[in-house]
């Protein structure tokens, strides 16, 4: 019994941290512009040694952070106001060795991994919902979540997500609530 009890603690330092193939979701919220409505999030992560072998190997990785807003509704199904997905891709450029973060039209290059996974996990300004969508008398509830996007990895690699957890990083959704009304109170300042 102890013999065991040894070799389940000896597993368990081996493997790591538990949270290590989990993206954290450090703060989301809504900001009222000129445009509609632009989300802000922070999202903390850390890539697995799988993944970050790939990487170094040439292999892009694709993250999806996506955007939810319903209005609930006690008589019926809750009302989709509006939702929208964003992607970034990271590379790694073996002769410059840098990486390389695209989102949209936008490029960047960082000196070090880290750097790029912050560029990545800071959501600034995104526009997720148009002006007029929320209602200043209702309430609604946000969504927001952030993950890898496992069907642009090469076919090989997406046989081997299904069934290997350091494939699959994703964060919880993160859920809030959004009160109608501090769009006209935010649009004014």
């Amino acid at each position: 019994m102890r013999r065991f009890a040894a070799a389940l603690a000896a597993a368990a330092l081996l493997a790591g941290p538990g949270a290590a193939d989990e993206i954290a979701v450090a703060q989301a919220r809504l900001v009222a512009n000129d445009e509609g409505i632009a989300l802000e999030a922070d999202f903390q992560f850390d890539l697995t040694t799988r993944l970050e072998d790939a990487l170094g190997k040439g292999v892009p990785l694709y993250f999806i952070v996506e955007f939810e807003c319903l209005r609930p509704r006690w008589y019926w199904f809750d009302e989709r106001v509006g939702a929208a997905a964003r992607a970034s891709r990271l590379s790694f450029h073996a002769l410059t060795r840098t990486y390389r973060v695209t989102t949209g039209a936008l490029h960047q290059s960082f000196a070090t991994l880290d750097e790029a996974l912050r560029a990545i996990g800071l959501v600034r300004a995104w526009q997720v919902l148009p002006k007029g969508a929320l209602r200043p008398d209702a309430s609604y509830i946000a969504y927001v979540r952030m993950r890898l996007d496992t069907s642009q990895l090469p076919k090989p690699f997406q046989v081997s997500a299904l069934a290997n957890r350091e494939w699959n990083l994703a964060s919880p959704w993160k859920r809030w609530e959004v009160d109608g009304g501090f769009v006209q109170a935010e649009a004014r300042q």
